[in-house]
């Protein structure tokens, strides 16, 4: 009798190490992920482009729900803060100047030396605000390239110091200038509120640097910059965002009440900028904030890497459309010929292989439904691979359209922007350039 129970036992853990693996590959195997073709909306975003003659990969901007988040946006800043644009996540001269009409800001955050050129030459009237501290040698470069005329270099830019030793180099470069009877360069202190990419960390070194802007004829104190993109993304556990944002905030006003107490009877709040938000965190911000204005950009066209619980009011408004070059049954990979069936049987979205015109890009697909990349394949700039099942009702010369998960790079990879509206592509907008100084 124990023999037999010993025996079933076994015969049942044996039993167990079979079925439990089987179990697991099962839970494991792909589902059919295809849903048909494009719906109504990515399907005459299709026919427009056709009806365009864009049969090349094309960034498109939907004019109707970039002008919603538009709205979203003014709804959400607080009555006693200026905005202003974030140009690097909204590159193109075009795009900046809708959102200026549409908002009434003459603001913009400027990344890049070259996007520097362009827009002082382009938006004459704007006020400009450095997003990172340049190298010497850039901020040379621009001075040397600009051609004077109704923007002044002195009063519309505002340079970015990050550090004792940066203000001592912007100094150099302002005493030069001087001596050449330019006016001061305006400097605006980066403070590190809880990112650590860089900045101010403590209130004395904040009345150094801003005792030594004062007593310079050569510079002016212009204000703070400080970004928080952090908050939005810390976790529960840890305070969640508005005990980061409320961190952020403190070291931020500290800093104002710093500059208060050295500058004395000339403090003026109201000519600083006091710089603070990001897309991710704007709507975090009402009028207790120590700043006087919030920065944001990438969530008027929401790439996928802001998909997140304070923007989900603002809808994705910017695509890449490419065609379909090619397209096979099944999955042919070379040395793997063999194996074709196999992958298929195992994953029933490799049915079908289209190669598309371009690829590579920061982006996932959206439309149709149940395309993915393949691994082994990797991927290809010039023809990138994609497979979906049976299900999926795609042919060669239709687009696939994918979701770019930034725009400040990405929208810089395809030419001109394709605007959408109303069925139509109603307009093109040039980006910016990326290379040296040139013009609008």
């Amino acid at each position: 009798m124990a023999d037999r129970e010993v025996n079933w036992k076994r015969r049942a853990l044996l039993a167990g190490c079979v079925v439990a693996p089987i179990a697991i590959g099962a839970a494991k195997k792909p589902r059919d992920h295809g849903r048909g073709g494009h719906d109504d909306y990515f399907g005459g975003i299709q026919q427009a482009l056709r009806e365009a003659g864009l049969m090349q990969p094309t960034l498109v901007i939907d004019r109707a729900r970039l002008d919603a988040n538009i709205e979203r946006l003014k709804s959400h800043l607080p009555s006693s803060m200026a905005y202003r644009i974030v140009a690097k996540s909204l590159p193109s001269v075009e795009l900046i100047r809708r959102i200026r009409e549409a908002t009434g800001t003459d603001r913009l955050m400027v990344f890049h030396q070259p996007h520097l050129d362009i827009l002082s030459a382009a938006m004459p009237d704007s006020r400009l605000l450095l997003g990172k501290p340049m190298p010497v040698g850039a901020v040379d470069r621009f001075f040397t390239g600009h051609q004077p005329g109704a923007f002044d270099v002195s009063a519309q830019i505002e340079w970015l110091v990050d550090t004792p030793q940066r203000v001592r180099d912007y100094r150099e470069i302002a005493a030069a200038r001087a001596a050449q009877g330019a006016g001061p360069m305006q400097l605006n202190i980066e403070l590190d509120v809880g990112l650590h990419r860089g900045g101010f960390t403590s209130t004395r070194d904040v009345a150094e640097a801003i005792q030594a802007m004062h007593s310079d004829p050569a510079v002016r104190f212009s204000g703070f910059m400080g970004y928080e993109a952090h908050a939005s993304k810390m976790p529960e556990l840890m305070g969640g965002p508005e005990a980061a944002l409320a961190d952020a905030m403190a070291f931020y006003s500290d800093c104002v009440s710093t500059a208060r107490e050295v500058l004395g009877s000339a403090f003026d709040e109201d000519v600083l900028t006091l710089n603070m938000g990001g897309s991710s965190t704007y709507e975090l911000y009402d009028d207790s904030a120590p700043c006087n204005e919030l920065a944001m950009g990438s969530g008027l066209v929401k790439p996928t890497d802001f998909d997140t619980s304070t923007l989900a009011d603002h809808q994705p408004a910017s695509f890449i459309a490419t065609p379909v070059l090619k397209q096979l049954d099944g999955v042919r990979l070379p040395g793997l010929e063999g194996l074709s069936g196999l992958f298929q049987a195992w994953d029933p979205n490799q049915q079908q292989t289209f190669f598309i015109y371009g690829g590579y890009w920061h982006a996932d697909t959206v439309s149709p439904p149940g395309l993915q990349r393949n691994a082994i394949w990797g991927h290809s700039t010039n023809q990138e691979m994609v497979n979906g099942s049976d299900a999926v009702k795609l042919a060669v010369g239709d687009h696939i359209f994918l979701r770019p998960h930034q725009s400040e790079f990405v929208f810089l990879q395809f030419g001109d922007i394709a605007v959408h509206e109303g069925g139509r592509i109603v307009d093109t907008w040039p980006v910016f350039q990326q290379g040296s100084t040139g013009s609008a």
